[in-house]
């Protein structure tokens, strides 16, 4: 059994109502590789950076069992950076540069020790070269689990379209799902993506929960209400990195089990927003995060009579 992780490894300047931060490591798979060690210990990473990206991070990642085969460096070229702005509500946000340097000719090169993985993440990146790494694979994973964002739906319509009907499970916040089906409703927009080739949704909401859909079944998992919020940057990728990295951990992709990943999902991404970047995600225990998964059960367990 193995997880293999695709997306980005790169830098972030992000300023909040709360901070200002100079370059700091960030990239959806930084996110997701961290989030998904905590529940599973045989992780590879297909990704780039540039020369310019510290040795101190991917030293942590190994230390934290993620394999670096597939990580290409790139000598004498820059790692991909964005820097972006926050409004005070924290879920609307300006982008404010972006440098593509390594990502723009980036074709990835799935290890050959990774071409029979149970299960795929891909982060965030262009559709194109989301295929790209599942052709490479010598079998169809157990589950192959998607993020992207409204910026391909923009630019690359007809490509991420092609790709979503590749996949298991599509991620994506509720204002991409009005956008890629066309539907207000959110109940009516997940019946519209789950026939593109998907067969589970999850419709993330931030500070609002998460929504999981199959063709029959809905399920919701609230946001854990928080005192301080920093920074939401890879709050949804530290989400598919628990998610996934929990159906990895129990090797079972029921629909039951999904219910309890998006538990351990949120968990991840609540511990992210308390701190700039990766850094919360960095050195917690395994108690932390049991504790943090409890506030979310003690949040929703209740008794009820109907008599």
């Amino acid at each position: 059994m193995s997880l293999l992780v695709v997306g980005t490894v790169a830098f972030d300047a992000i300023e909040t109502p709360f901070g200002k931060t100079d370059k700091i490591v960030g990239g959806a798979a930084s996110y997701i590789a961290l989030a998904s060690s905590y529940f599973y210990k045989d992780i590879q990473l297909v990704s780039v950076v540039g020369d310019d990206f510290p040795q101190d991070f991917l030293n942590l990642l190994k230390k934290e069992n993620v394999k670096l085969d597939g990580l290409q460096i790139k000598k004498g070229e820059k790692s991909f950076f964005w820097s972006g702005k926050y409004h005070n509500d924290l879920n609307t946000r300006d982008t404010l540069d972006t440098q593509l340097n390594v990502l723009e000719n980036f074709d990835p090169v799935v290890p050959e020790s990774s071409k029979n993985c149970d299960f795929l993440m891909l982060g965030n990146l262009a559709p194109l070269v989301q295929q790209k790494v599942i052709k490479q694979l010598n079998k169809r994973p157990k589950l192959i689990v998607l993020d992207t964002m409204n910026f391909w739906m923009d630019i690359a319509l007809d490509d991420l379209l092609k790709t979503i009907g590749m996949i298991d499970v599509l991620t994506i916040n509720d204002s991409e799902a009005r956008q890629l089906s066309g539907e207000y409703s959110l109940v009516k927009a997940a019946q519209k993506i789950l026939k593109m080739g998907p067969s589970v949704l999850v419709i993330k909401k931030g500070e609002h929960g998460a929504l999981l859909f199959n063709k029959d079944e809905v399920f919701f998992a609230p946001a854990l209400p928080l005192e301080e919020v920093f920074d939401p940057t890879g709050a949804g990728d530290s989400f598919a990195g628990g998610f996934i990295g929990y159906l990895a951990k129990t090797k079972d992709i029921s629909f039951e089990n999904m219910k309890r990943a998006i538990i351990f999902g949120s968990a991840m991404a609540s511990f992210t927003v308390e701190k700039f970047g990766t850094e919360r995600l960095i050195g917690l225990t395994q108690k932390d995060v049991e504790e943090r998964v409890q506030e979310f059960i003690d949040l929703v367990q209740f008794d009820i009579s109907l008599v």
